[in-house]
């Protein structure tokens, strides 16, 4: 049923999808300006060297006989990108500094997008579980401003704490699949390496489920809402665990879909319509799990087994 319900909440606010959609693209296009202008001065000096050329070349190669099913000439395709990737190792070596501070900007340039996105997604949640509880129609910039405080207190705490968690998981993942099983076939290893970061998205989406909704609609404050979505007593984990999966997947196939398919057009769409659908999840499983009354529609209300009647100080603190 809250799968059911999720699809259901979020068909009830796709209207949200199109506030995120804009909101995520001047994000997007911030970053990716400040990104290109420094990476260009070394992507310029990069890409006059043949080393760098083959490694193109071979990664293009690679990808050419994957689709076409060459699986036989990826081996020795393998070995030259190898080669190419330890030639232009050796020329990092001999320039650490400057690759250490184009690193350091590039992470510092993501830990910004994935502050201000954090923003974005507490607004879309704030504006969903309005519609939840009272079915209230809040405009989402208004809702941004409105809760600005809390916003950022939550986006200071997720955004680094989510950015070190992805690079470890994704440089461990990277290490044990590519590295240590040297011996397993390349596309036994791309496989692995999709298959344990989809793990390690749904994992951390499971452990941070309940931050959001323990803010917005728990009224918690942000050290008690950071200790509460971690403590996972008779919380259902792994129901829990299953149903990011299921979603996980689902958003990955729509996204690789409509960026094949459409050229990138239904991305548009689908990648900020991939937030709206795990904000309401989050809320749905929190609303769920709480036994509290929640409206799917207008015409649709979803309640507890026992209800609580509330006091009329509680109606109007919206408690």
């Amino acid at each position: 049923m809250k799968f059911k319900h999720t699809l259901q909440i979020l068909i009830d606010n796709f209207s949200v999808t199109y506030k995120q959609l804009v909101y995520k693209l001047v994000i997007t296009l911030i970053a990716v300006g400040l990104s290109a202008a420094l990476l260009y001065p070394f992507w310029k000096a990069m890409t006059g060297l043949p080393e760098f050329r083959n490694l193109i070349e071979g990664i293009k190669t690679f990808f050419t006989n994957l689709l076409e099913g060459k699986t036989s000439e990826l081996g020795n395709i393998r070995e030259k990108i190898e080669i190419a990737l330890d030639s232009i190792s050796i020329l990092i070596k001999h320039n650490t500094t400057v690759v250490a501070l184009g690193i350091t900007g590039l992470a510092l340039i993501k830990l910004i997008s994935m502050f201000l996105s954090s923003l974005g997604n507490y607004a879309a949640a704030a504006v969903i579980n309005d519609k939840m509880a009272l079915r209230a129609q809040s405009p989402f910039f208004l809702t941004l401003i409105r809760n600005l405080k809390d916003a950022s207190l939550y986006s200071l705490m997720y955004a680094p704490l989510s950015f070190l968690y992805d690079v470890a998981c994704i440089a461990l993942m990277y290490l044990f699949v590519f590295k240590a099983l040297v011996f397993v076939p390349i596309l036994l290893q791309i496989f692995l390496f999709a298959t344990a970061i989809v793990f390690a998205v749904t994992l951390k989406l499971t452990f941070a489920s309940d931050w959001l909704p323990a803010l917005i609609r728990g009224k918690k404050k942000q050290l008690e809402a950071f200790a509460y979505t971690f403590n996972r007593k008779n919380k259902q984990t792994f129901n829990v665990l299953s149903n990011f999966i299921v979603l996980v997947l689902i958003i990955f196939a729509l996204n690789v879909v409509a960026i094949f398919f459409t050229f990138g057009v239904g991305a548009l769409l689908t990648v900020p319509a991939s937030y709206v659908l795990l904000n309401s999840f989050q809320l749905v499983n929190y609303y769920d799990r709480e036994d509290l009354k929640y409206f799917l529609d207008k015409k649709t209300i979803i309640k507890p087994e026992k209800e609580e009647v509330l006091t009329r100080e509680e109606f109007f603190k919206g408690e």
